[in-house]
């Protein structure tokens, strides 16, 4: 039997001073967190334990980003983090810091029901 998504969510972070990719990544996971409530599992009965999360983080510099502990910041499910190439880095012309900008898409799948 194959998963089915069921949620996705989309969130932006950034790091203004540290040019830490993996805070900026966090932040975006928060971000798209902070966007969805699923009464699902109460209202179902299936145990959160069902759910694949599968989490993807854009920034500029994906080597940069620790993905296994940002799967600590996802509360439910079996989850994964991939960093790929994306997001934006601004430089600031007058000092030369970098912000970095991440973008998160985080994926929910289940089991499909029948």
């Amino acid at each position: 039997m194959t998963d089915q998504r069921f949620i996705i969510e989309m969130g932006m972070g950034n790091d203004l001073y540290g040019q830490d990719y993996t805070k900026a990544a966090g932040r975006a996971i928060e971000d798209a967190l902070r966007h969805s409530s699923i009464p699902l599992f109460e209202a179902t009965g299936l145990s959160h334990d069902a759910m694949r999360v599968q989490v993807t983080i854009g920034v500029q510099d994906p080597d940069a980003v620790d993905c296994a502990s940002l799967v600590g910041a996802l509360p439910r499910g079996r989850a994964t983090v991939t960093a790929v190439k994306g997001g934006l880095n601004v430089t600031n012309p007058d000092n030369g810091n970098i912000i970095v900008i991440a973008s998160a898409s985080v994926e929910a799948f289940l089991p499909k029901q029948g």
